[in-house]
């Protein structure tokens, strides 16, 4: 769609440095402009709170649509030496239970629709504001994550602990990654990029990145209140990935 006027930029929010993100860069060869976010500031200046989320953005600088979940395909793979290479997890000891009504990884194929999303873009990149996906100004802010007090706290939180982190000072920054985690529950990537920091110090290389939990019989070690397989049991249908389109 480049050729028609579309310009796609992709962003990595990974606070581990380039060398993290680069293998899958590598793998993809993009022909647009791939950024990293070490900071994570599309968070806090999107509100962006989970991956992978699509922001349209107009010829004007005005956003058009804002942050959702957005797929180019339908296709969802993941290396499979990454599952055959993964020890036995275990659970937080803090970890919630699974609600009523849950439904758990399921929830993860559920809500916005993977197949159709490019064809809204496609929509959009021919009709441009005449798009019944194009989103008045007025309907972005009403579509816009709200921002109460508990929000931007959560955001500070998170800021102080990407600092101490690469800064090396682990237990501080811990502690931080916590406190954004309870304040502001919803935001997936400040809880996934907290918990495969830790899980690849123990397991190390992409297995551990992808861990995210702790390994099975060296629960104590686990510093967060949570782990991503255990917060993923309470999703509910559609929540994980909410149906905008």
């Amino acid at each position: 769609m480049h050729p028609h006027g579309l310009e796609v930029v992709t962003v990595s929010l990974e606070l581990s440095g380039p060398e993290t993100s680069r293998p899958y860069l590598e793998a993809a060869r993009p022909e647009h402009p791939s950024l990293l976010d070490p900071t994570h500031r599309m968070d806090s200046l999107f509100g962006v709170v989970n991956i992978p989320n699509v922001v349209w953005i107009d010829e004007q600088g005005v956003i058009v649509r804002p942050p959702e979940p957005g797929w180019p395909t339908a296709d969802r793979e993941m290396p499979s030496e990454i599952f055959t290479a993964m020890p036995r997890l275990g659970r937080a000891h803090a970890a919630p239970a699974r609600p009523q009504g849950a439904v758990g990884a399921r929830g993860l194929e559920t809500g916005q629709n993977r197949a159709t999303y490019a064809d809204a873009i496609r929509d959009w990149v021919e009709k441009g504001s005449a798009s019944r996906y194009a989103l008045t100004p007025s309907d972005v802010i009403a579509r816009s994550q709200p921002r109460p007090p508990e929000v931007s706290e959560a955001a500070a939180h998170f800021e102080l602990a990407d600092h101490l982190w690469r800064t090396g000072r682990r237990e501080a920054a811990i502690a931080h990654f916590n406190a954004s985690h309870r304040l502001q529950p919803e935001n997936w990537t400040y809880r996934r990029q907290a918990y495969s920091l830790v899980s690849a110090e123990r397991i190390g290389g992409e297995t551990g990145r992808f861990a995210q939990g702790p390994v099975e019989g060296e629960e104590d070690a686990w510093p967060f209140d949570s782990d991503f397989r255990s917060q993923v049991a309470t999703v509910r249908e559609g929540e994980y990935y909410p149906r905008t389109l």
